[in-house]
């Protein structure tokens, strides 16, 4: 568990690894491996006054290909953005 609190809406989410060989099984290299569009939800913050965040710890959700600014937290690369950012728990 990391020690980390969001503040009103945010959700600090660890995106899944990014695919690394296609259905046919050629590998793909780093340099085309496209952005992961889902992980965990890490932690979440209590949300805005009237509107409490709806997804909470352990989720597994979908979000924005470009959604969340990505920060490094005890040396693990995570992403944090606003609950609006994420489409839905799946």
């Amino acid at each position: 568990m990391v020690n980390f609190k969001p503040l009103a809406d945010r959700v600090l989410v660890e995106p899944a690894a990014a695919e690394t060989k296609t259905a046919g099984g050629i590998i793909i290299p780093d340099t085309a491996k496209e952005k992961p569009q889902h992980g965990t939800v890490v932690a979440a913050g209590p949300g805005k006054k009237d509107e409490p965040n709806t997804v909470k710890a352990g989720d597994s959700v979908l979000y924005g290909k470009y959604a969340g600014t990505e920060i490094t937290v005890e040396g693990k690369d995570y992403l944090i953005m606003r609950e609006s950012d994420i489409f839905a728990i799946v």
